[in-house]
């Protein structure tokens, strides 16, 4: 038995997760768990690094202590975008800045007068957001933030976090993939992109892949920790690329005959590609190449998810008569309580993105768009709910168009695979077979990158083997008596977004 520690650090909170591997199956032990969020400092959403790092230190000395020296690795992921910057004598410049900061508020706009969209797009591939890297560092250079002067080294948050682990700096490639600086197909950061910005390419390293053995822990944490032997290895460390890592399809690494959703508050939906693709269908899309594991590329699209979902129980459960608080099983029971596609939204548009009152939102939306408007919680929930479901098949839509093949079967990893109303919507929605799980995607594909880095496993489609053995599945085929209604409804939804 060896095993394996997963660092799955995520916006709202983090954990330490144990995968136990007997060569065969892997099973999970859950070690440590804290949150996470960015804390206000003189008008600047940062992270709260110094609270982050004891964390990761208390989560590693709890895993020695329950695991013992049979550690094999450690390795981290996190979201993406987000970094650090060190200066000389590897000295910490600042605080990392939350992504959700308002200092990228119009600079996407101002970046489009000095390189076009379309050319930022040859060059990186990557979906236009706002909060993307490239912004965040124009939003340094537009402030005259002298911290870009004095930099060194530029590490994406996992990429701190390794480099804390075990004193080596390295960039990995999934998380690189994310800044809107990165040329897929290059391989390697944009450096004339950069330039034409006037940021300084010097401070970024060669891209590291998935699989990268760092070397041991530091001296100082391993003695703490008692772990002497104990690996630093990159995995898959942007969070989706470890969870589609975790996918237990039986297909060959790289192949299009089917899509991925990886579905939380985000729902990150597209396909494993062996190569990245540019050209203006994924661009007019909106898509974006993202790194995945074993050379691969994964061409997606983000889809607003169960937030709609989180709000409405929110608001709801924030009403001062309300005796008792909604659970996500009373969601489910009042969902069913209302009947199916009578009214839709378009999840994506801007209403939803943060409004204090999500279900005003919804009915407004409804209203304004000459549909019946929601009357209660439970056609508030179906309304969320069938939308979402028909963006998913929308966004399968434009993945055929992509890929040029079809696809057979939507896999759904992550949390939100619980909400089983919504994985059977997305079957009667597009018509497809889906299977979902499993449930903590993120850490097993971060444990299993590490399995494949030490030998353990021989490669990405062994690592899926080892999922399906391991973790149970469900499956969801569309109900044949509400085919005709899906499609007829899915008309409506079109004309609607």
């Amino acid at each position: 038995m060896k095993t394996y520690l997963a660092v799955d650090m995520g916006a709202s909170s983090g954990r330490h997760l144990a995968g136990h591997f007997d060569g065969k199956t892997l099973t999970l032990e859950e070690i440590y768990r804290y949150e996470n969020g960015p804390v206000e400092i003189n008008g600047t959403f940062h992270w709260n690094l110094p609270s982050l790092w004891q964390n990761v230190k208390t989560g590693l000395n709890a895993a020695a202590e329950k695991c013992g020296t049979k550690i094999v690795s450690v390795g981290v992921d996190t979201w993406g975008v987000d970094f650090a910057l060190l200066g000389k004598n590897n000295t910490l410049l600042s605080n990392p800045v939350c992504y959700r900061d308002a200092r990228t508020d119009g600079v996407m706009d101002e970046a489009f007068k000095t390189v076009s969209r379309s050319e930022i797009f040859r060059y990186t591939g990557l979906q236009f957001m706002q909060f993307n890297t490239l912004y965040q560092l124009i939003a340094m250079k537009r402030q005259n933030n002298p911290l870009l002067d004095i930099a060194d080294d530029f590490l994406m948050m996992p990429d701190l976090f390794h480099y804390l682990l075990s004193g080596e700096k390295s960039n990995e490639f999934t998380n690189a993939t994310t800044t809107q600086f990165f040329n897929p197909q290059t391989n390697g950061w944009a450096t004339d992109l950069l330039q034409k910005f006037n940021l300084p390419a010097k401070i970024f390293r060669p891209v590291s892949p998935p699989g990268t053995v760092l070397g041991k822990l530091r001296r100082d944490i391993a003695d703490a920790a008692g772990l002497p032997n104990t690996n630093v290895v990159l995995p898959g460390s942007h969070d989706t690329a470890s969870a589609v890592m975790s996918v237990p399809t039986a297909s060959k690494t790289g192949q299009t005959d089917w899509a991925y959703i990886s579905l939380g508050t985000w729902a990150l939906m597209g396909i494993e590609s062996p190569k990245p693709v540019v050209n203006e269908t994924v661009e007019g899309f909106n898509f974006t190449n993202e790194g995945g594991v074993g050379g691969t590329m994964r061409i997606l699209k983000n889809i607003c998810g169960l937030w709609l979902l989180q709000e409405c129980r929110r608001v709801w459960n924030a009403q001062p008569e309300r005796k008792q608080r909604l659970d996500w099983e009373d969601l489910n029971k009042i969902t069913l309580s209302a009947k199916p596609l009578v009214s839709f939204i378009n999840p994506d548009a801007r209403e939803f993105l943060g409004p204090t009152d999500m279900p005003k939102a919804i009915t407004d939306f409804c209203r304004n768009t000459g549909q019946p408007v929601p009357q209660n919680e439970g056609t508030i929930l179906r309304c969320a709910l069938d939308s979402i479901a028909m963006k998913f098949r929308q966004v399968l839509e434009m993945c055929e168009k992509i890929s040029g093949t079809k696809i057979e079967t939507i896999h759904i990893v992550g949390g939100g695979t619980q909400n089983t109303l919504l994985c059977q919507a997305a079957a009667n929605a597009a018509g497809r077979r889906v299977i979902t799980g499993p449930i903590e995607a993120t850490a097993i594909g971060n444990i299993m990158m590490q399995a494949v880095a030490a030998g353990d496993v021989a490669n990405i489609e062994e690592a899926r083997q080892v999922v399906r053995n391991s973790f149970d599945v469900m499956e969801y085929v569309p109900a044949p008596a509400s085919v005709s209604a899906w499609n007829d409804a899915y008309d409506r939804f079109v004309k609607i977004v």
